[in-house]
């Protein structure tokens, strides 16, 4: 695997995912009270022994950047590396990004430079646990120019993808952007000749996209240098390949998941806390997911009432009561609060008891969930300050709603309260 480079794309605005992505890049978002987005690539490359790593982006990259740097240390004897390349104007490229195939020709010449065989080009934004080094045994196998990683779906799910045809040989000859009807119909392959058994392939008879993508150096190049007004890799750059490329499918029938909207993001992470198995399990001791490591004090609970949750690290939780629901780092929960199918984010550092009550005798709101207060079917970003006796229910069951200036958003249903808010005693949402 020493020959492969990584280059794990980490979008663009993250518009979809806002106000998440208000202060920090969407990778650099939490993820099940203790990660961060871009710790499942990262750990999926080096769990598959691939250590030269980019991450390219460029919308408000410094805690991407800081934790990248203090997660991800390789030695001094190791050509490892995780680093972040930041969207840059020069005299060629005067523009951002303008999307994922663009991002890569921007670098294409620092890519160049690297004495490899293979790019591994990924996204940062799906939940998922792979090993790369089958897919990129296949497509070495298949001498293909370009692999792409695709899932079996269903018909009922079938429309809302782009899918792809495939030969007798797993070759791609086709794709199609969300086909329906008849049009759909005509995408029906047969995923046994990918390794698909027999009742799962009538089940599954439908391929699509995972957006992983293996390139040769040779491919690569060629291709963003032919298409050089051709910015997506999905909708442009592949498609347009297909006719003189060798273009192969390697097929992933486990768990993955897209989580790029609010709404996803929201049920990726209490999906978590389901119960005998969820869907995806951070205890897999062979192929572990990284972060940065803390040194955080053990959680302390004092009379509480937990069910089907996950709580992080640090977190200080006094007579409540929590279910279905995932609570990050140094989350902080006083008495007679009740969290029901909420994320908590935490928090970036602990307020010193002091300050607490120095604050409220001031009129101040200290930091986390104060006395009383009940957050269900919401997602608190980091250090919010909710007061006591608040309700943040969507009692209304408003779908969306921009109200920024008063600490939080709707959407899809979901409440979100900005990081650093201060929600005020006594407030109903």
């Amino acid at each position: 695997m020493k020959r492969v480079l990584s280059i794990i794309l980490g979008g663009g605005a993250g518009t979809r995912l806002y106000p998440l992505t208000k202060v920090r890049a969407k990778p650099a978002v939490s993820l099940a009270g203790k990660y961060r987005l871009i710790d499942i690539p990262v750990s999926n490359c080096l769990n598959s022994e691939i250590e030269q790593i980019y991450v390219l982006t460029q919308f408000n990259s410094a805690s991407l950047n800081r934790h990248l740097t203090r997660a991800y240390n390789f030695s001094a004897i190791s050509d490892g590396f995780v680093e972040v390349l930041a969207a840059q104007q020069t005299p060629d490229h005067p523009d951002w990004f303008q999307g994922t195939a663009d991002a890569v020709r921007q670098y294409l010449w620092l890519f160049e430079e690297w004495d490899v065989d293979e790019y591994l080009i990924l996204s940062g934004d799906h939940l998922y646990r792979m090993d790369y080094s089958n897919f990129i045994e296949r497509h070495r196998e298949t001498g293909a120019d370009i692999t792409l990683s695709v899932i079996p779906i269903e018909e009922r799910k079938a429309s809302s993808f782009g899918l792809m045809k495939i030969d007798d040989n797993g070759r791609i000859i086709d794709f199609s952007e969300k086909p329906k009807g008849d049009d759909l119909k005509q995408m029906q392959v047969d995923t046994t000749t990918l390794g698909l058994n027999a009742n799962d392939a009538r089940q599954k008879p439908y391929i699509a996209s995972m957006g992983i993508y293996i390139f040769t150096k040779e491919a690569l190049g060629k291709l963003l240098r032919k298409y050089d007004n051709a910015t997506d890799f999905g909708k442009e750059i592949i498609p347009q390949a297909a006719a003189d490329h060798n273009i192969q499918a390697f097929l992933f029938d486990d768990y993955w998941e897209d989580i790029g909207t609010i709404e996803a993001f929201y049920n990726a992470n209490l999906a978590l806390t389901r119960q005998p198995r969820p869907s995806f399990s951070f205890y897999h001791e062979d192929a572990p997911i990284y972060t940065r490591s803390r040194y955080l004090p053990p959680t302390k609970l004092l009379d509480c009432q937990v069910t089907e949750s996950i709580i992080g690290e640090g977190c200080i939780l006094k007579d409540c009561q929590v279910s279905n629901s995932v609570l990050g780092i140094r989350s902080r929960i006083e008495s007679g609060c009740k969290i029901e199918d909420s994320l908590l984010m935490g928090s970036d550092y602990y307020e010193p008891f002091t300050e607490r009550e120095s604050g409220k005798q001031e009129g101040r709101v200290p930091m986390g969930i104060g006395k009383n207060s009940t957050v269900r079917r919401a997602i608190v970003d980091k250090n919010a300050r909710i007061g006591e006796n608040v309700m943040i229910l969507n009692k209304d069951r408003i779908e969306e709603s921009n109200r920024e200036d008063q600490g939080f958003y709707i959407r899809s249903g979901i409440v979100v309260i900005l990081k650093n808010a201060v929600i005020a005693d006594g407030t109903v949402i």
